[in-house]
């Protein structure tokens, strides 16, 4: 079993900058992938990207790219997500999520298992 340990939130204006961690424990050697996710109130979860343990291979929705940074740091068990430039559109709830790999991430996040407690952010206008 993974578990997952968000942080980093928090509220910010808009233009602003926010990074999330989220932190690895537990059984992660069958778990080559990594994701992050939001949800925004009345709407449904949103893939927003993924990045690969092994190579650091990243991948984002098309709404962040330019603006959002996914790394990981292997030695910490933790990847970040880096936001510039945020949007008040970007205001949701960011959950990290497990996966055996970054492509059932993205295609099937439904059958992911491991995922954090979620973080809120916040972008004022």
């Amino acid at each position: 079993q993974v578990q997952l340990v968000e942080s980093g939130g928090g509220l910010v204006q808009a233009g602003g900058s926010l990074r999330l961690s989220c932190t690895a424990s537990g059984r992660t050697f069958n778990n080559n992938g990594m994701g992050w996710f939001r949800q925004a109130p009345g709407k449904e979860r949103e893939f927003v990207g993924t990045i690969s343990w092994t190579g650091g291979t990243t991948f984002y929705e098309d709404s962040v790219k330019g603006r959002f940074t996914i790394s990981r740091d292997t030695t910490k068990n933790t990847v970040y997500l880096q936001m510039n430039s945020l949007k008040p559109e970007d205001t949701a709830v960011y959950y990290c999520a497990a996966g055996p790999n970054t492509q059932t991430l993205r295609y099937n996040p439904a059958s992911i298992k491991a995922w954090g407690q979620g973080t809120q952010v916040t972008v004022s206008s």
